[in-house]
């Protein structure tokens, strides 16, 4: 599956896209209506970024994320509708933070809290 790169989309310096990431527009009006991303973004797999959105330098993209709002600088953004998780990003020297199977998951962390908060109710009516 290859990436999908609408006309009016605009693509800064050392940005990561991996394999099926749409960067789409949401009308034919001839203005612009893909997406801007800045200077060293990583975009995973098969995420889809909608509309005239800016993606602010450093930002990360998850994989299969669907992204309609800005991204500020730094962010990481997962989940549909895709939702800042991280609101700023450790500065790296060394260049792109190629670690994307490390960002954060918050539908499982809610999903440990659910767990947890069973576990005590069951406790309790136990007793």
């Amino acid at each position: 599956m290859g990436v999908v790169i609408g006309e009016t989309a605009e693509i800064g310096d050392d940005v990561l896209i991996y394999q099926g990431v749409v960067l789409g527009g949401v009308s034919r009006e001839k203005v612009k209506r893909h997406p801007t991303i800045g200077n060293r973004v990583v975009i995973g797999a098969r995420a889809v970024l909608l509309g005239p959105i800016k993606v602010g330098d450093g930002a990360k993209v998850g994989a299969g994320s669907v992204v309609i709002n800005d991204v500020p600088e730094g962010a990481t953004v997962v989940g549909v509708p895709g939702r800042v998780v991280v609101a700023r990003a450790p500065k790296r020297v060394s260049g792109i933070d190629l670690d994307h199977n490390k960002l954060p998951d918050p539908v499982i962390e809610v999903l440990h809290r659910l767990e947890k908060r069973i576990e005590d109710l069951e406790r309790k009516v136990g007793q």
